[in-house]
């Protein structure tokens, strides 16, 4: 057993993230999941020849798309007849071979172009024929292909407007499928009777498939009236271009072809298989924690909702854990994980994982007698690297922290207030920057609780 006024919680939660990460690395995820065993294929358990296809492809996309794929082509390049790749840094063909740079959150030209290519990849394919798809969070925007009469721009302009206003990843992509050509199940259609075997790093609450990436190549059980809801929900229907209306109202009348539904024929040829998601970083998170003698709890992968709802309800479990540190003299670590929104009311800078720790700050501030004697840390970071349209991946606090807010003189409540949950940490030297990971399992929290000090 450590001795506990030794411990660094700092160090240990950069520890705790470096072991969280490293577990869903790219090319680990392929290692652990894929082999190639002369002309066979073993994925996911499941044995594939390769010698019965006439032509393989490769389409990978995502966060995690350039790393998934650098580390499948060494298994199936001597079969490989094109592919084609997002995440890349820049644009590049090597033979049939085409990389793409491309935007997140907004789609940007590159993900259009990377759409066309896609599609006519999924095109091209016949019976005899197999397509490697492997997805990873981001590939919503990575890969855009708009209705006819909608715009790339009338596409970032409502994706942007969602956003703003606080919608969750399903409803998001509720609307996004419904003026996709691509996605909800449609290009497993472009693609079939070819065979399909998607390898998934997932990036959404519950590994839902119909949401990862938009869900290009299974079924969705949304409909063109539905989008029109969430639309309405937020009130943005009378905000959306005149060509999004048209679409999903002719939709909605029946008069264009709805995303494919469960039990779709072409998704006999479809076959899904999750290679890392959100649980898989919290357990090498665990099992790190336990190396410092921490007694640690994972309350859930699961998290949604308002980040700063969500910072109220953990500060009341961080308290009751508190206690049990402080009355038994134990070390505890809590881990959770999913993806929370912000609905944006200010004009500040920030994303989702900075908004809930400074929320977390301003809820401490508040009961801060609860946590006078004893050490304690609250950090919170996407796994890709990018929280919102931040350079930061996160931030942390602790008791320094409260420190520095009252030499600054700083508001907490203000910023968080202005939704400038960036700039406040910046102020304060509290911003976690990782870089892009390349790796793409939604957000990682953490709250570290050591004993009172002797």
């Amino acid at each position: 057993m450590p001795d506990f006024p030794s411990l660094d919680l700092k160090e240990i939660a950069k520890k705790l993230g470096q072991a969280a990460l490293a577990a869903v690395r790219p090319e680990r995820l392929v290692a652990e999941n894929v082999i190639r065993t002369g002309r066979y294929l073993v994925v996911g358990g499941q044995k594939l020849n390769l010698e019965e296809f006439e032509k393989v492809g490769l389409l990978s996309i995502g966060k995690a798309g350039l790393l998934l794929a650098e580390a499948m082509m060494p298994l199936v390049g001597d079969r490989l007849e094109a592919a084609v790749v997002t995440g890349s840094r820049e644009y590049r063909e090597k033979g049939k071979f085409s990389y793409f740079p491309a935007a997140h959150p907004l789609p940007d030209e590159w993900s259009l172009k990377a759409g066309r290519k896609a599609y006519e990849l999924a095109l091209s394919l016949s019976e005899k024929d197999l397509l490697l798809v492997l997805i990873s969070g981001g590939g919503s925007a990575h890969l855009c292909l708009p209705e006819e009469g909608v715009s790339l721009e009338d596409k970032r302009q409502i994706t942007g407007l969602l956003m703003k206003a606080g919608a969750d990843i399903r409803e998001l992509n509720t609307v996004r499928k419904h003026l996709s050509r691509i996605k909800g199940g449609r290009l497993a259609r472009a693609a079939w009777p070819a065979r399909l075997f998607n390898l998934i790093v997932s990036d959404v609450v519950g590994n839902d498939l119909e949401s990862i990436a938009s869900g290009p190549t299974w079924h969705d059980s949304t409909t063109y009236g539905q989008a029109i809801s969430i639309l309405e929900k937020y009130s943005l229907w009378q905000a959306c271009p005149e060509s999004i209306r048209k679409v999903l109202e002719e939709g909605r009348a029946g008069l264009r072809e709805e995303t494919v539904k469960r039990g779709d024929r072409v998704l006999e040829k479809v076959k899904p298989v999750i290679i890392g998601d959100n649980l898989r970083a919290l357990y090498a998170a665990k099992e790190t924690a336990r190396q410092f003698g921490l007694e640690t709890v994972i309350l859930t992968s699961e998290d949604r909702g308002e980040a700063r709802e969500a910072a109220r309800n953990y500060l009341g479990k961080l308290v009751e854990f508190r206690r049990k540190a402080r009355e038994q003299k134990r070390a505890f670590c809590l881990l959770a994980g999913g993806e929370l929104t912000v609905t944006v009311r200010g004009r500040g800078l920030g994303g989702r994982n900075t908004e809930f720790v400074l929320a977390c700050l301003a809820e401490i501030i508040k009961n801060e007698e609860d946590f006078r004697g004893i050490d304690w840390l609250v950090m919170s970071l996407a796994s890709d690297g990018l929280d919102g349209p931040t350079d930061a991946a996160g931030a942390w606090v602790g008791p320094e922290s409260l420190e520095k807010v009252r030499a600054s003189g700083l508001s907490p409540q203000a910023y968080l207030d202005d939704n400038d949950s960036y700039r406040f940490f910046q102020e304060i030297g509290s911003l976690l920057k990782t870089g892009p990971t390349g790796t793409n399992v939604m957000d990682l929290r953490l709250f570290l609780l050591a004993p009172p000090r002797e």
